[in-house]
């Protein structure tokens, strides 16, 4: 019987309140900032491992990334997950998401057949949702993207899902392999199996590939392979914000909201 392979791509993020921008080379700066697994990725990890206890077969985990990724990228194997497979090399530092969805395809071509890649609707450091569609158009496959649900029918080697629209939802369905991306929140990802947990952050099971082991081009890969440019960067100014109480009945309060309100506007 045919089994499920599934690739989920999986990012590690500054935490939102460590994110800073070096405004020398308008880059993430993560030298000081804590990490964690792009919690939209969780989603779609919790995406595969279901579909894998439905159909069987396995789930491994891509990411790009520095060495000290690892640990965070074990936590999906406590969850489940079988095999990672971390792309780090310093070559491929500043890129952007054209150059980064290229990385990741290189990748996943040399892991091997697949049938879903799954990722995340965005990250939470980047927020621009353009990986899963750009993982699509490199791998030449079929895309569905922002899913609520996600099913996968081996026989008729097809995976379906659904998205949600304002007012109503629609059921849409590609051939396999293809790239799906969930939403976040539309699942709640497991805790980690502490049966084996020390099986999962023991020694192997992780496999690192640099841009030679990619047969990565230079050109595509890294700050060479990225035509984005941040021309200009700019702090949002600090508003102080007041807080007025008001007491009263609810009359007298909506009065004196009135009041406020047009003293304000007249100023």
């Amino acid at each position: 019987m045919r089994e499920l392979r599934t690739v989920v791509c999986v990012k590690v993020v500054p935490k939102p309140e460590a994110v800073r921008v070096d405004p020398g080379t308008r880059l993430l700066d993560r030298s000081n900032a804590r990490a964690e697994i792009n919690p939209p990725d969780m989603n779609a990890l919790e995406t595969a491992l279901a579909l894998k206890e439905l159909h069987s077969g396995r789930v491994d985990i891509v990411s790009m990334g520095p060495p000290y990724f690892e640990p965070y990228l074990r936590v999906g194997l406590a969850m489940g997950a079988d095999h990672i497979y971390l792309l780090s090399d310093r070559a491929f530092a500043g890129a952007d998401t054209l150059a980064t969805t290229y990385t990741l395809a290189q990748g996943i071509r040399k892991i091997g057949a697949f049938d879903l890649v799954l990722c995340g609707e965005e990250s939470s450091d980047g927020a621009t949702g353009q990986v899963p569609p750009g993982l699509a158009e490199w791998l030449q496959v079929a895309q569905l993207t922002l899913l609520s649900e996600v099913e996968v029918d081996l026989a008729s080697n097809t995976a379906r899902g659904r998205r949600q629209l304002k007012g109503g939802y629609e059921i849409l369905e590609v051939p396999l392999p293809c790239v799906v991306s969930v939403k976040t929140a539309c699942n709640e990802p497991r805790f980690m199996d502490y049966g084996i947990k020390s099986w999962a952050f023991a020694e192997g099971r992780v496999t690192v590939w640099n841009a030679a082991d990619l047969q990565a081009d230079p050109e595509c890969i890294g700050l060479a392979g990225s035509p984005t440019i941040v021309s200009e960067l700019a702090e949002a100014p600090f508003r102080e914000r007041r807080r007025q109480f008001l007491q009263g009945t609810p009359e007298e309060t909506a009065r004196q909201l009135v009041d406020l309100l047009k003293e304000k506007l007249s100023a």
